[in-house]
């Protein structure tokens, strides 16, 4: 397609699953990437995937929650490709449990890694995309964050956080032709929903209009317009892609 050529992206968490789709359908559109992961080994694979795409792409190892670790990252991003003209925030955990029973470290393990981290990252890329005047970051959330799930709790507490988040770093920056979106994913088939119980996979699928899950693909295809200068009018916008789960 083309319409990312000459543009470079860091991407969180792009190991697998949609991060992976991610990166390798901003790669098919001609951006260069940095895949970030705390899986080194898969995110060199994703990165070897990308360059067969024809372009150029590095593997960095990175906890997101780790303030040395994402300096790093950026500062390899730009030392590499010069600049960041997007970052895709989609590193995300889950430690899924009743409220009652979630112990400190189950609530925090979650919300530093899909909050925290989107806030370092961001933090880190947004001074120079003001001086280059243009930049996109595109967080992904959840409907959970949305709509709420029980034993969920600190997930949802997490993916709804990203949406203001989102929101206010829009208003901060959109002076600076910088737009920051986030695009919410519904029940989306990844190693992270393979292993659900089948009673909880049907429940879903009732619940979804369309009457199936989601691609990382699906998702993947929306990070890239909202990465491209055709999305360059949105922004502070949170876009489903959940098959018309929030809308049942």
């Amino acid at each position: 397609m083309g319409n990312l050529e000459g543009k470079s992206a860091v991407v969180t968490g792009g190991a697998r699953g949609i991060g992976r789709a991610i990166v390798l359908e901003l790669a098919m559109r001609g951006s260069d990437v940095v895949v970030s992961d705390v899986d080194l080994s898969g995110a060199e694979d994703c990165a070897q995937e990308a360059e067969k795409l024809g372009v150029r792409a590095i593997a960095v190892k990175v906890d997101v929650t780790n303030q040395d670790d994402v300096t790093k990252l950026m500062k390899e991003a730009i030392r590499t490709f010069g600049k960041i003209d997007v970052l895709v925030n989609n590193a995300g955990v889950t430690r899924d449990i009743l409220l009652i029973r979630m112990n400190e470290q189950e609530w925090d393990s979650v919300l530093d890694v899909n909050l925290k981290g989107a806030f370092l990252c961001s933090q880190k890329v947004l001074r120079g995309m003001m001086k280059q005047r243009s930049g996109k970051i595109i967080n992904i959330t959840s409907v959970v964050g949305i709509m709420g799930n029980a034993g969920q709790s600190n997930y949802a507490a997490s993916k709804a956080g990203l949406i203001g988040f989102t929101r206010s770093v829009a208003k901060e920056a959109a002076s600076r032709n910088i737009q920051v979106n986030a695009v919410a994913p519904g029940y989306i088939e990844t190693a992270m929903t393979v292993d659900l119980p089948e009673e909880v996979k049907s429940n879903y699928l009732v619940s979804i209009p369309a009457k199936r899950p989601g691609k990382p693909e699906d998702v993947a295809r929306v990070v890239a317009f909202l990465a491209s200068s055709e999305a360059d009018y949105i922004t502070g916008q949170v876009i489903h892609v959940d098959g018309g789960l929030l809308m049942a």
